[in-house]
Parts: structure tokens; C-alpha cells; sequence
């Protein structure tokens, strides 16, 4: 039975402060991603700081459950970092409490973190995503003439649509433009073109002054006595200085909610499913109606009884028609006019069957939306969980508090989800994948991270270890470090000369045999390196006997033997003999070729450094001995 110990309300509290902190600072950063990315719609629009306080407000109640899984990540991190920097968590361990006892507490907090950020995006964030789109679309519409883009149609003016090819944002003047105002009719429509322009509003905020130069206009004049008459007069207008007022409340007023209501972020999960099952009955109709449209309009005779298909066939035998010979016959300009019509025919039912498609293609990315967003609704809270068991082992094992380290962790684990997440949702979205690839990558990559970094907190394994990789590394690539082995202020034991001048006699003698015996400058054979692998450990050996030789004569006083001492290299004495240790890894590497090929080479490129270390082996071993040779006379002559 769980009970709530004193370890964990410790625990508890210090997360509790951390997340807190945490949590904050990263809504204060996502809100500040999300004002970059829309500064241009709140900037020079003359808003009330009753519309920006809102626009903040409902800003932040979008960004909270963005938030929080971040939050508890850093905070995790942090809170036990700080155990493990302060050596809270060795004395936790040492006391027979294991690190997943010690996250009991810290579960059933981030659970319920998760429950109310799955409450917050389900009841409270639909409503904020619609208010704030309402926003938006407002914002939009006032003072347009900031609004206007280069080289573009601007639609945002009521019954106009304008076109700049180029715009000075110091002076407001906007140049080579054309302006379609459009009526109740296409016959009553004015095109305006200009070199130049300004477009302004009104003191009063209701409407519009459009003040163009060096211009034309072009007006149809079509009137109501006029019925269908194909004859429609125009007017043709040449201006130097020309003012339109446009009618336009350029005050602030929130647009009508009809439109915003449909998006799928608007609505709770109840609300989706029912909109959703809507949507497939509204599209499963219409692509019915089209394919009996198409089976009825292509495939006529499907509908018919067995009898009659007998029937039909029967009389196209008897009455077999030969196209080709028929088209033969027709004149030049009937061969012609045979042709346009059946390429209008089929031009024609192509761009039927891609309106068709058209609105196919809406009704499936509509229904998309609505199964994404209940999915991310689920997966966000989803993701406070994992975040949860990322932090707090990264936390145990690089034992590393405060803002420093666990800041770049955190920002590192945040960005690789963000991008999987967002690349996942927008190709669901396109329809590019699959709904639940799409949706389910970043929980596929983040979930077995999570159970690798628990499992290896849990073990204390050296998982950011750094000499464990750069030594991993330099055995990869076959770098080394030199010796450095420095004389002793205080000697207990010195050195057995004779016994070393003995040992290094016998190693230069092996070093001589295992080299004329192995040929090292030669490549390795394919078969014996891969198939019929036969143990070496000659060198293991020799290395084993010089490193004694070279701990026994550190004790020396001699400086001349300590540096030939660091002329010797360090021997790896395995790379040479095979690629692996198990036979089957080897055999495996000489099927697949490009991996045998590499090993191959680099097992050749060993046997050769072996042959030069070996050489210097021995020309330093001369070299001690000749030492050891002078010093024993030297005592000698004392």
C-alpha cells in the first residue's frame, strides 16, 4: 500500500517551487515566440489596451498546456540534479531506497499535472482558440492601408480588390496599381489603374480615401432597362488626380463567430466526434452522388437486366462498326471539327472531375483536422508523463543543478519533440502520411528515450560519461595518448636491471620472430581474417611482459631510462588479428560488403602501425639497455 513518507513530501516540495519557476518562464518564452511570429497585425493599429490585454490573456491560456510539459521537464531536471550535485540521492541509495521509489511522490504529481492539462485543452483552450481567431481576423481588418502587400491581391476592403506592385513604408505612397471595385454583378464592375497612390483613412474611422495618379478608369454601364441585351456601353475615364471614398469602419470591431466555430481547435473532444460523424455522412453523400453520377453518365449498361446486355451485345456483332475506317472517310474540316469537339469533351470532364476532387479533397483534410486534434489533445498530456521520466533520470545521472546545464538538456530534448511533432502533425495534415504515423512519431522516438535514460539511472550506469565516448571513440578511429611517466621524489623499491635487461632481451626477440612470421606489412588474408579465424595473443603477450618491464623501471633515478620509457607506444593488441571477437559478427561483416570492406582496411591499416610500434619497441628496448649497461658501470668504478 502507498504511503506518503516524509522522502517524498521533501521531494514533492522542492519540485513544486521548481515548476512553479519553471513553468512561468516557459510561458513567458512561448508567449514571446508566438507575439514574434504576429507582431506585424498588432503593430501601428491604434489598438486599446482593453483589446491587447485580451489578446494576452487569451494568448496565454493557449500557450499553458504548451507549457507545461516543458516546465516539468526543466524542473524534474533540476530537482534532481540538485540531489545528486548535493549528494542527497547517494544517501537516498545507500539508505535501500532505489531511484524509482524516490519518483513515487514526483508520479502522482506529474499525473495530475497531465489530467489537468488534458481538463484545460478539452474545456478551457477551445473557447480561448476561438476568441483568439476572432481576434485575429479583427485586428486584421483595421486600417488596412498598413495591411496592403506588395505584388499581390489585397482583399481586405469590402466589394475591392488591390493590387501593388511596389510600397514605401516611410511615405505611404503605393505604386503602379490596379484597383477591380466590384457591385452586386460582374456587368458592373470598374478596373482603375494608376501609376501612384495613397489610401488613407477618414478622421471619423468610417470610411476610406483612395487618392490615385496618373491614371485610367474602366467602368461598364450596363442599366436595369436594359435586360440581357448583349450590348453593354462603358465609360473610359483618363485622370491626373483622382479621390474614391470607400465606405469602411476602420474602428475596432470583433468579427462574427459563424466562420471560426467550424475549425476543429475550437472544439472539445464530445463536440469533434459529433461534428466529425456529420462531416462523413455530409462527404460519404456527395461522393455517392458523384460516383452514381459517373457509373450512370460512363457505365449506362451496368443498370441493365442480363437479358438485355445479351441483346446489346448481339447487335454490335452483327452491326460491327470499324472507327478508324469511319474517321478515314470524313472530310478534312469534319476530321477537324471531330477532334476539337472530343478534346472540348474531354478537357471539359477534367475540370469537372477536379472540382469534384476539389471538394472531395476539403471534406477529407476537414475530417483529418478533427481526428488530429482529438489525437493532440490526448498526446499533450501524454507528453508531461514523458517528459516527466526524461528530466529526472537525466537529472540522477549528470547530477548537475541549477539554470546551466539542465537549460541546455531541456532546450535540446524540447526542440528535437517540437520539430518531430510539428513535422509529424503538418504531413498528417497534408494528408502526406498517415494520421497516426503523423501524430505518433514523437511519442515513438520520446517514449523509448524515456524508458533508456530510467533504466540506466536505475543502474547507475555512466551514460554521459564523457571519457567512456572519447575513449570509445579514439579505440574507433585509432588515436592514442602518449605516456607520461615522470620521475619519483620518493623511491621504495628501485629496479631489477638485471631482470629488466633479461626481459627486454626476450621481447625483442619475440618483437623479431612475430614480425618475420607475420608479415604485417603484407594485407590481411580475406579468408583466415573472416572465415577461419585462428587466435593470436602473441602481442597481448608482449605487451603484457613490457608493461611490467615499464612499471618496474619507473622507479628509476635515471632520466635518460624515464625518457626512453615514454618513447614506448601503447599497443592495441587485438585490431591487428580480426575485425570482431564472435566468428559470426566477422562472417556477417564479410556479407555485407561496404561494412567488410571498411573493416578490412582498417584491420591492414592496424597490422601496419603494429609493424612500426614494434620497430620502436625494440629500438627503444636497445636504447634501456644500453643504459642499464652504463649505470652498472658506472657503479663499478665506484
Amino acid at each position: 500500500m502507498f504511503r506518503i513518507k516524509k522522502l517524498d513530501i521533501f521531494i514533492i516540495k522542492q519540485f513544486s517551487l521548481l515548476f512553479a519557476g519553471t513553468f512561468f518562464i516557459s510561458l513567458f518564452v512561448l508567449m514571446m515566440q508566438f507575439l514574434w511570429r504576429y507582431v506585424n497585425i498588432l503593430i501601428g493599429k491604434g489598438l486599446s489596451m482593453e483589446i491587447l490585454g485580451q489578446f494576452f490573456w487569451y494568448m496565454s491560456l493557449i500557450m499553458i498546456p504548451k507549457a507545461l510539459p516543458l516546465a516539468i521537464l526543466l524542473s524534474s531536471l533540476i530537482t534532481y540534479g540538485n540531489l545528486g550535485e548535493s549528494s542527497e540521492l547517494t544517501a537516498i541509495k545507500s539508505s535501500g531506497i532505489s531511484l524509482m521509489k524516490s519518483f513515487r511522490g514526483l508520479i502522482i504529481v506529474t499525473s495530475l499535472v497531465a489530467l489537468g492539462s488534458f481538463y484545460f485543452q478539452n474545456n478551457i483552450g477551445p473557447d480561448a482558440q476561438k476568441h483568439m481567431a476572432q481576434l485575429f481576423i479583427s485586428m486584421k481588418q483595421k486600417n488596412p492601408e498598413l495591411e496592403i502587400p506588395e505584388g499581390v491581391f489585397y482583399d481586405g476592403i469590402p466589394q475591392t480588390n488591390l493590387y501593388v506592385e511596389k510600397k514605401d513604408l516611410q511615405t505611404g505612397h503605393l505604386y503602379n496599381i490596379m484597383v477591380y471595385r466590384m457591385t452586386d454583378s460582374y456587368e458592373d464592375q470598374a478596373i482603375i489603374l494608376a501609376d501612384s497612390g495613397m489610401l488613407q483613412s477618414t478622421a471619423e474611422k468610417k470610411h476610406l480615401v483612395m487618392t490615385l495618379w496618373n491614371g485610367e478608369w474602366f467602368e461598364n454601364m450596363r442599366s436595369q432597362e436594359m435586360g440581357n441585351s448583349a450590348t453593354i456601353p462603358y465609360r473610359r475615364e483618363t485622370f491626373i488626380n483622382k479621390k474614391i471614398i470607400i465606405d469602411f469602419d476602420a474602428d475596432f470591431n470583433l468579427t462574427d463567430m459563424a466562420g471560426i466555430s467550424s475549425n476543429a481547435s475550437t472544439k472539445s473532444i464530445s463536440k469533434i466526434k459529433t461534428d466529425k460523424d456529420s462531416l462523413i455522412h455530409v462527404y460519404d453523400s456527395i461522393g455517392d452522388a458523384f460516383y452514381k453520377e459517373a457509373q450512370g453518365m460512363y457505365y449506362p449498361i451496368q443498370h441493365l437486366k442480363p437479358k438485355e446486355l445479351a441483346t446489346i451485345k448481339k447487335n454490335l456483332e452483327k452491326n460491327s462498326l470499324n472507327i478508324d475506317s469511319v474517321y478515314g472517310k470524313l472530310r478534312p474540316d469534319e476530321r477537324r471539327m471531330v477532334v476539337d469537339r472530343a478534346l472540348s469533351t474531354v478537357q471539359q470532364e477534367i475540370s469537372d472531375l477536379d472540382f469534384k476532387s476539389m471538394i472531395t479533397s476539403d471534406g477529407d483534410k476537414m475530417i483529418r483536422q478533427h481526428q488530429i486534434e482529438v489525437i493532440s489533445k490526448y498526446l499533450l498530456a501524454l507528453t508531461c508523463i514523458i517528459f516527466f521520466f526524461i528530466g529526472a533520470p537525466l537529472g540522477a545521472i549528470i547530477r548537475k543543478g541549477g539554470l546551466g546545464v539542465p537549460i541546455i538538456i531541456s532546450v535540446l530534448v524540447f526542440i528535437i519533440y517540437y520539430i518531430l511533432d510539428n513535422t509529424g502533425e503538418k504531413m498528417a495534415k497534408q494528408g502526406d502520411w498517415a494520421i497516426w504515423f503523423g501524430r505518433g512519431l514523437s511519442p515513438a522516438i520520446l517514449i523509448p528515450t524515456a524508458i533508456f535514460f530510467t533504466y540506466k539511472a536505475n543502474n547507475d550506469s555512466a551514460v554521459f560519461n564523457i571519457d567512456l565516448y572519447r575513449n570509445m571513440i579514439m579505440r574507433m578511429l585509432g588515436l592514442r595518448i602518449k605516456r607520461h611517466i615522470n620521475g619519483k621524489e620518493v623511491i621504495l623499491k628501485s629496479p631489477d636491471y638485471l631482470k629488466a635487461t633479461t626481459l627486454l632481451t626476450d621481447i625483442n626477440n619475440a618483437v623479431t620472430n612475430y614480425a618475420k612470421k607475420k608479415n604485417l606489412k603484407s594485407p590481411p588474408n580475406i579468408i583466415n581474417t573472416f572465415f577461419k579465424y585462428q587466435p593470436d595473443h602473441e602481442i597481448e603477450r608482449i605487451n603484457n611482459q613490457m608493461e611490467d618491464v615499464i612499471e618496474d623501471l619507473g622507479n628509476t633515478r635515471s632520466r635518460a631510462i624515464l625518457t626512453e620509457i615514454n618513447k614506448y607506444p601503447i599497443l592495441i593488441v587485438k585490431a591487428h588479428t580480426r575485425p570482431f571477437e564472435r566468428k559470426w559478427m566477422n562472417i556477417t561483416a564479410a556479407i555485407l560488403f561496404p561494412a567488410g570492406l571498411f573493416f578490412y582496411f582498417r584491420m591492414w591499416r592496424f597490422r601496419l602501425r603494429l609493424y612500426r610500434d614494434l620497430k620502436t619497441i625494440k629500438e627503444v628496448n636497445e636504447n634501456i639497455i644500453s643504459e642499464i649497461e652504463k649505470l652498472n658501470a658506472e657503479e663499478k668504478s665506484r
